[in-house]
This record gives structure tokens, sequence and C-alpha cells, in this order.
């Protein structure tokens, strides 16, 4: 058989020959009387290419490739419609995501414009009606796409050359673009739509489909779901919707910031118009009713309130941040697929900072009236849960997911970094807390980098302890410049923050850093201090389950990393309880019986020498570490006094009262550095004293006995 097949190809080869040379015979003897195409058709390139067409049958090649795509492609598509999960849409349509704190209590709902879900017998027969007309009147018929809308669509493409515009699309196909798919216009887009729209229409009823379409469509003006949209325009419930109220609602769905009676009456007007007229032309009411819908006035009832679930606004943007950048979630989905989101929120401490922050006293004002603004998270030195955050004053409008300055703020966190940066380095060095360090005014490197203390002041020399506990800038500076700029850098590292090339200097000593830094970033480095010296990572999200139950998030194990040692954190403890203690210059802020460690700074304002452009103050006890910032947003133009007194001080002595009252408040392992010299010097002053006191005795015995025998050598020579 193969010798058979050789032969006839050898045949038809031997024949194309004779034929090409027929023709190329033709052409040489009569090349006027031939055409440019015949020329060109019968040109030796062209001879050439037609001999290896058919000797390799390359017609046949490339139809067997195509079918191999169409084929790959189709499988694919099958593929990635099968593997999506479609069977839990409802329920977590009809469920809103939820949040839960540290006790598993629940905590409020994220979706603040997710309305109460409605079945089919919940929603007006108008609704119904204007829809199917309107969208897609072969509905009940197909089994997910419509062979005449497909081939309006694929005539579209046609016309606009590959660019698809849109139309064709069925009521199902159409919840699955919203529900799984993007809004781009694509082939792709829409050729997945279509395979989804099979799996839909498995899984779910005519009816349920319905339900979840108008439960999920967006009408414009924030209104997401039927229900939503009936009280924003009519103040009334969907089931209540009249013929003209439905052919509004529903002719907005194709442009939902346009036809709406809110943003353009005409418009809408107009687009109820041509629906009523498509009920008519599907049966759904008679011309008589059209009309008379049509004759009505749209009146706006705006009865619309937004979710008040939304409880702790903070709070749940930085859970909502957390998810979509760490886990992949979008925020659609993460507001509408009914989640249960488990976090490490303590309810009593939330609400009390956001009382605090409440306070309009507390906000110094610029000349023209700017209010500061500032920003506290509390953290679990444990396992890194965020206790309570608030990201801007609370007695204000809140924008979702708004700028959130607890976790996405970046200032420069002045001499709050003097303890990771400089004096931890230190003391694994083998420096002591009562260590003596120089105190003076000194230049150092080529660039002459000169640092000066606050008060424009120096001691000559002074402890490590009283260098941090006066937030003296000489002596930090010099001693990073003696342990080296390196083992500081990498001991930030360790800390969690990182740094720019730029930020590789001595400046770094007192908090000189490109980016700066966020109150979340520093509360995090500060558990070092309060958990024996292991660091644990921030996090506001423990779990995550789905609607049907299951867990797609578990962030349950603590992420921990050993930053020094046990011994080295409690010598740091040691001397930054001396900072809120009573000689500290935090102590006019320290919370009314309670102690608590940490440190103070503050930043150089930019046109005012005399000024701050941020005020820092972190605390911290055994339960929890609080980081909190004060500033102005607009730094260049405004800034805070120099003094904590008149800024960020008065704030977090309130903050840390109300919140120290929700902790266990574990007592410290550990006594301030000033505390111990201080007995060291009461025990020896106690020597001292006795002392003279011993010897003040000695002295009146050995006097009366000199007396004495003074008084007996008179005695005899008086009586000679």
């Amino acid at each position: 058989m193969n010798e058979e097949f050789n032969n006839q190809n050898q045949d038809e080869e031997r024949l194309d020959v004779e034929q090409d040379t027929e023709l190329e015979h033709r052409h040489t003897e009569e090349p006027q009387k031939q055409s440019i195409i015949k020329s060109i058709w019968n040109h030796k390139i062209m001879m050439a290419i037609r001999r290896f067409w058919r000797k390799f049958h390359v017609t046949k090649l490339l139809l067997a490739m195509m079918l191999t795509v169409v084929t790959l492609f189709t499988g694919f598509l099958v593929y990635s419609a099968k593997t999506t999960d479609v069977s839990g849409l409802r329920a977590g349509m009809v469920q809103v995501t939820e949040v839960y704190d540290r006790n598993n209590q629940e905590a409020g709902v994220l979706n603040i414009n997710k309305g109460e879900f409605l079945t089919i017998d919940q929603i007006s027969p108008n609704m119904i009606n204007a829809l199917v007309s309107t969208e897609d009147k072969r509905f009940y018929d197909h089994h997910g796409f419509d062979p005449m809308g497909l081939l309006r669509a694929t005539f579209g493409l046609l016309l606009n050359r590959g660019r698809v515009t849109g139309g064709g699309s069925t009521i199902t196909q159409q919840l699955a673009k919203n529900a799984f798919l993007t809004q781009e216009q694509s082939f792709m887009r829409k050729a997945k739509e279509l395979f989804l729209s099979f799996e839909l229409e498995k899984k779910y009823s005519k009816d349920q489909i319905l339900e979840m379409y108008l439960n999920n469509a967006y009408f414009g003006n924030g209104a997401y779901g039927i229900e939503n949209a009936s009280l924003r325009y009519f103040g009334k419930s969907a089931k209540d919707l009249t013929i003209s109220e439905a052919a509004v609602l529903t002719g907005s769905l194709k442009a939902p910031n346009v036809y709406n009676p809110i943003d353009d009456m005409e418009a809408t007007v107009k687009r109820r118009a041509t629906v009523l007229q498509l009920m008519v032309d599907n049966g759904k009411i008679t011309q008589e009713e059209a009309d008379k819908a049509a004759s009505e006035v749209i009146t706006v009832t705006d009865t619309y309130e937004a979710n008040t679930r939304y409880k702790y606004p903070y709070y749940f943007d930085a859970v909502i941040n957390e998810i979509t950048t760490k886990y992949g979630i979008s925020e659609e989905d993460l507001l509408n697929k009914g989640y249960k989101i488990y976090t490490g929120l303590d309810q009593n401490m939330q609400a009390d900072l956001e009382e605090t922050f409440s306070h309009s006293w507390l906000f110094p004002k610029a000349s023209d009236g700017t209010v500061a603004q500032a920003a506290s998270i509390a953290m679990d030195p444990q396992t890194g849960d965020v206790l309570a955050t608030v990201g801007g004053r609370t007695n204000e409008k809140h924008t979702f997911r708004g700028f959130n300055r607890a976790t996405q703020l970046q200032a420069q966190p002045g001499s709050t970094f003097k303890p990771l940066a400089v004096y931890t380095p230190a003391l694994e060095e083998g420096y002591q807390p009562n260590s003596v360090l120089v105190d003076e005014k000194r230049s150092y490197g080529s660039d002459k980098y000169t640092p000066e203390n606050w008060n424009k002041k120096y001691q000559g020399t002074v402890t490590m302890t009283e260098a941090l506990n006066h937030s003296w800038n000489a002596p930090a500076v010099w001693l990073l410049d003696k342990i080296g700029l390196k083992k500081g850098i990498e001991k930030v590292h360790q800390f969690g923050i990182e740094t720019d090339p730029g930020d590789e200097y001595l400046g770094i000593a007192l908090g000189g850093l490109t980016k700066g830094v966020s109150p979340e970033q520093m509360a995090s480095a500060y558990t070092a201090f309060a958990n024996k010296g292991v660091r644990v990572q921030p996090r506001f999200v423990t779990k995550i389950v789905d609607a049907n139950g299951k867990v797609v998030v578990d962030n349950t194990a603590v992420k921990e990393n050993r930053v020094t040692t046990e011994e080295v954190a409690k010598k740091m403890t040691s001397m930054l309880l001396t900072v809120y203690g009573s000689e500290g210059l935090g102590a006019p802020f320290s919370p009314a019986g309670k102690t608590i460690a940490g440190k103070t700074g503050t930043t150089e304002a930019i046109n005012n020498e005399n000024g701050s452009r941020d005020q820092w103050m972190i605390g911290y006890t055994p339960d929890v570490v609080v980081a909190t910032w004060m500033g102005y947003d607009q730094s260049g133009n405004y800034s805070l006094s120099a003094s904590s007194r008149e800024g960020v001080g008065p704030l977090f002595k309130l903050e840390m009262e109300g919140l120290l009252q929700f902790t266990a408040n574990t007592p410290f392992n550990v006594e301030a550095v000033k505390t111990k010299q201080n007995n060291q010097n009461n025990n020896t002053n106690n020597g001292v004293d006795q002392f003279i006191k011993d010897a003040q005795k000695a002295g009146e015995k050995v006097w009366n006995q000199i007396q004495e025998w003074g008084k007996n050598l008179w005695d005899k020579f008086r009586n000679r």
C-alpha cells in the first residue's frame, strides 16, 4: 500500500513538472499575451511553491492545525468553566461577609452597599417582565445562550474588525460576567462567559438565576441590588414596583450612571419608553398599559440607608486591604460572596480608641483652622494581632478605604528609632545601660554630618540610659559610629523595617529614613522588647471561611523572628521604663496608675525650626504595644509645636488609660534602670549615715574618756 502511495506521489510530481514545464514554455513564447496575474501565477517561484504545497499536503496540514487549535481552545474553556466553583454563588449572595473578633464574636459586616437578598416571590412581576423583555426575551427557552443573539454579536464582531462591542449576552451570561469575570470587552471574555453560562444553567433554576442577577446588579448612585435600587429611587420595596418604575430600573442596567432619574431625568424617560415598548412587543403588557406608564411623572423618593454594620471603619478598611493584597481575593468577591472573616480585633479596645479620637480638643489647629491628624495602633506582642486601630480623626465622615495613617503612613520616626538602630545593637556589643557615652557636638564623615541635641546643650559624658531617657541626639550618633553603621542597619532590618541606600548614614540613629515608617511597622518592631527579643509580624486576619464553610485562608500560625536575646530585651526594657518614669521626658503623659515602657520622638518641621513635623509616642506593657503618630497631612505647609505637651502627649495619655483597662495588667519582669540606681544610692547613703553615726558615737566615747582623764589629772595636781 505504501508502495502504491509512493508511486502515486511520483506520478503526481512528474505530471506537475510536465505541466509547469509546458506553462514555462508558453510563458517564454508568448509573454505579451499573458496577464499580470497569470505572469505571477506562472512564475518559477510560484510553480515551486505549488509543487511544495501539493507534495506535502499543506492544505490538509493547515486544516489539521486549525482543528487542533479549536479543540484545545474549546477544551480550555470547558476546563475553565468546570473548575469554576459556581455552586457557592447563590449562597455567597444570600450571606453577607461578616467580620468576627478575637473571641469569635460578630463585629460587623464589610459590604455597606449590599442590600437584603430577595427571592423571586419578593420581587414585583413587573420587574421580572421588564427585565426579560429588555435583556433576554427568550430567557425561558434557551439553556444559557441565545443563538440569535450570538449571531448578532458575531456580525458585530466582524463589522468592528474584531472588537467586541457588546450585545448577544443572555441574562445568564451577564450573571456569569458580573459574578466571575471582568467587564473587559474581548473575545476571550465572551467565550468564557458563554461556557460559564452552561454551568450556571445546569446548577440553578431560571428563577434562581433571575434572583441572583437582580440582587447582584448595579443600578447607579451606590445602589447594588434591586431592593436598594427601589429604596434609592422610589422609597419602596421591590415587591411594590409599578410598571413605570420597573421600566426605569430595567433601563438603568444599560448604563447605570446615565439612565437614572437622579443623574439624567431626560435620558431616563427616553430609556423607559424603549423598555415599555419591548414589554409590549414581548406580550407582557398592552399598548394601553405602556402608554399610561410612559405618561407617569417620575418622582424620586430616596429612603435608602447604607448598612450601618460597617462598625469600625478604619479597622475594617485595613482588613479589606490586607485580604486583597495578601490573599488574592478581589474586593468585589470579598464584599459580595458571603465570607466569614476572623480577626484579632478587641471590640472594647477599638470602641474606646475611636471614642478618644473623637475629641476635637486633642487635635491642634493651625492659624488658618487646619486641624492636625493622628493615628494609632494597638498590637498583641505575643501574636501580632492588631487589637485596635484608628487611622485618623473619628469625628468626621469616613471615606471607604480612604487613607489609613495607621497602616499606610510613611513618616520619619524621630527618636523612637534610637532603640532599634543604636541601643539594641550596642547592648549586643557589650555596652551596658550605665555605660558612659560622649555627649559633645561633633562632625562625622566627609559630609561633616553634625547632630545637635534638642536643647542645644551638651554634658560631655552621659550614661546610655540618660541619653535615651532625655532623648539626646549627640551621644546616640556617637555610639552608632562606635559600634558601626552596618550593625545598626542590619538590626533595623531584623526589626522588620526596610531601608534605602540613601539611609545608610549616621543620621539613621535619629530616624533619618528616605521613605519613613507607619505606626503599624513601629508597633511591630517594639513587640521584640515586650516579647523577650522576638518580633511578631502584624496581622488583622487570622482566618477566612467561604460561604460553603471551606477555610480558604489560614493565618492562625504566628509569624515571628528573633531580633535579639531575651537578656538584651530585658535590658532594653529596663532603659525604656525610665522614659515614662518620674524623671523621663514622657512622664507627663504616662497613664495614671499604670507602668509602661516606650519612647517618644519628634522630627523637625520643614519650614519652622521651632516646630515639629511628626510627633510620636510608643508605649508598651507585656500585654500590648501601642504606637501613636500626630502631624499634618500637608507637612510642608503646617507644623506642630516643638513640645509634645501641645500635640500627641495628651492624646497618648488618654488612649493608654482607656486601652490598658482591657488588658491583664501583667507586671514587667524588670525594673527601670533609674530605680535600681536610686536604690543603690539609697543603700550607699544609708551606709554612710550609719558610719557617720558610729563615728560620732565613737568620738563621743573618746572625748568623754579624754575629759575623764583630764579631770583626774587636774584633781591630782590640785591636791598636791
